[in-house]
């Protein structure tokens, strides 16, 4: 999937995982779980993180129109394990990288930023950014498609120049990026959210290194990783079990499970600079989110936040 020709052997088999080309199977349908929980937030009283279009985009097809988009509208509310503390989770995720997007561009001579597997995140959409920014969005032509759609009907303005770059990751997306404008003597801040579970450990590290030869002094990277060594030791853990008996994903089939590469010593030994937290940390920052639990599928995610400091 990320490797440096369009038929990558190694990950080919990561193709039928994925299911269709857009939104409604396979990986792709994951991307709706989290549009829901951005949704619920966006609703609550004490909401971390705003995303007004992330309802649309859950309502706009068979495979999610019945779910909720409030917390209101689930039975057992907060208690419910998917759509209370998984939910709150997201959207914990959701402030957080808001918030390092914004001060990386925002302190920095960062102007570019590209988001790996965009999925139906409307950050191009609903964040303030200073003039000039550039929003690369990376996906599969079939969910950049369908988020067209939604956004296009809502009539939609982004808050910056937005660059969709339909390519399957498995394809030349460096390539892609560079005829869509990319500048790599630019500074540029790149985020993997909810991206690096789902790819075997060799596309991890040709990730790491291509935005490594890419950046300039002055960029900055954000990725979420899994740093447990088994990760069926937590498949009967209530956020696993509730999201495949609620909406049918088994993220345990979905999540690549080899051995993880250390991307963050990676990227120290080229000279980054890099801080790795966990969800908690933010919880107790902002004073809502989840907090640990027994048998907690969170309990191995990292938040890993990393910059290319200057000369």
């Amino acid at each position: 999937m990320f490797g440096t020709t369009p038929r990558n052997t190694e990950v080919e088999g990561k193709q039928d995982v994925e299911g269709t080309e857009g939104v409604e199977g396979g990986v792709g349908l994951t991307a709706l779980m989290v549009a829901a929980a951005r949704a619920i937030e966006t609703h609550r009283h004490d909401s971390l993180a705003q995303d007004v279009y992330a309802e649309h985009f859950v309502l706009a097809t068979p495979a999610s129109a019945d779910w909720p988009v409030r917390v209101q509208q689930v039975p057992d509310g907060e208690a419910n394990p998917l759509w209370g503390r998984f939910a709150r989770y997201f959207g914990l995720r959701t402030r957080v990288l808001d918030d390092f997007l914004l001060l990386s561009v925002h302190t920095g001579n960062a102007r570019q930023v590209v988001l790996f597997g965009a999925g139906l995140d409307s950050r191009a959409f609903r964040l303030d950014w200073p003039p000039g920014c550039v929003i690369f969005e990376i996906d599969r032509e079939g969910v950049l498609a369908f988020k067209h759609k939604v956004l296009d009907g809502l009539s939609a303005t982004p808050k910056a120049t937005r660059v969709p770059i339909p390519i399957d990751l498995r394809a030349d997306w460096v390539g892609a990026l560079a005829d869509a404008g990319f500048d790599t003597a630019a500074p540029s801040v790149w985020l993997a959210e909810g991206l690096m579970f789902y790819l075997p450990a060799a596309a991890e590290t040709y990730l790491i290194d291509t935005v490594d030869r890419l950046s300039t002094e002055g960029s900055a990277l954000a990725f979420e990783v899994k740093v447990e060594k088994d990760l069926l030791e937590y498949r009967d853990s209530p956020l696993y079990t509730s999201t495949a008996q609620q909406i049918g994903i088994d993220l345990l089939s979905l999540f690549d499970r080899e051995p993880r590469p250390d991307s963050v010593g990676d990227l120290a030994r080229k000279g980054w600079s890099t801080s790795v937290r966990t969800p908690f940390d933010f919880t107790r920052r902002h004073g809502r989110g989840p907090l640990p639990e027994r048998n907690d599928a969170l309990e191995g995610n990292r938040w890993v936040f990393a910059n290319k400091p200057r000369p």
